[in-house]
């Protein structure tokens, strides 16, 4: 009994001192994640002077939001770019990373080279590709495809290429930090199994089928749903490329969130479209979970 009662007196003060490390911790998540969240529910629900609540609303905002005719089109061009960016974005980090891990020489030169990219403003980013994608003979890749006798085209302006381009921006001032992750994934990987493969006469082909990509599946997993999460909130690249344009071809949610706050003074109705994008991103992720738990079981 003594020997019980004092191993329930070291657990509680182990559990005790363990509770007062993360305190501070907590503290600061809860002053600077749920009480900024749950102020922004309860200012979704009002009606406002800017920040300064007038009167209870009730779902009058989120009724204002999904009967604007901006809505469905920022809807829409959110999943594109969602579509897009897993297509291209999701793709060319895990290629960077095994083709940089089978490489020999130069290793480290290539490892510092593709994370340059990140080094750079997102806006000067934006801002160097508006000039490689502007339309007429003046743009760059027009200028160089015009070396090659094609035709210029006005690209940022064809709402068909539109998103396409933007996450290929998106793509090359990213992926680098991306394929990092990945390489060290990969650098985890037992040395023993590569050998055991060479001595069977595996290619590098069979290699990377067999060995590499089985073993980043599982970070593969985690870095998609992050991608979802980072892309269902983009805001600057649109916003500064075409300005939603051309015809609300590029406008996503967060832009359109950012044009009730800022443009409109419409705090309440952008409050009620976070709460919204929120509430999306919560129920993808949890179909996510659900569906790669089934596979994993």
């Amino acid at each position: 009994m003594k020997a019980a009662k004092s191993n329930k007196d070291k657990f509680k003060k182990r559990d005790f001192m363990g509770w007062l490390v993360m305190l501070p911790s907590l503290i600061l998540f809860a002053f600077f994640v749920w009480e900024p969240l749950l102020e922004n529910i309860r200012l979704s629900l009002c009606t406002a002077k800017m920040y300064t609540i007038t009167g209870w609303a009730g779902l009058d905002n989120y009724i204002k939001v999904l009967k604007d005719v901006d809505f469905m089109a920022a809807f829409t061009n959110t999943f594109s770019y969602t579509f897009w960016s897993l297509l291209i974005g999701f793709v060319v980090p895990i290629i960077m990373a095994i083709l940089i891990t089978e490489t020999v020489h130069l290793k480290g030169l290539f490892r510092v080279g593709v994370y340059f990219p990140n080094i750079m403003p997102s806006i000067a980013t934006i801002w160097i590709w508006s000039y490689f994608f502007l339309p007429g003979p003046t743009g760059v890749l027009n200028i160089l495809l015009g070396k090659l006798g094609i035709e210029p085209s006005v690209w940022l302006n064809n709402p068909k290429w539109t998103i396409p381009l933007i996450i290929i921006t998106m793509t090359w001032k990213s992926a680098g930090s991306t394929a990092l992750i990945y390489m060290a994934n990969i650098s985890g990987i037992s040395p023993d199994l590569y050998e055991a493969a060479t001595i069977d006469g595996a290619g590098i082909r069979q290699r990377i089928r067999h060995i590499t990509l089985p073993s980043v599946l599982g970070m593969a997993k985690t870095m998609l749903i992050l991608q979802i999460i980072s892309v269902f909130q983009i805001l600057y690249e649109p916003m500064i490329f075409k300005n939603g344009g051309p015809n609300n071809a590029s406008i996503s949610l967060m832009m359109l969130m950012y044009r009730y706050g800022y443009r409109d003074y419409n705090v309440p109705k952008a409050a009620a479209l976070s709460v919204m994008i929120c509430i999306i991103l919560v129920i993808l992720s949890g179909i996510y979970m659900k569906a790669t738990a089934k596979k994993e079981d």
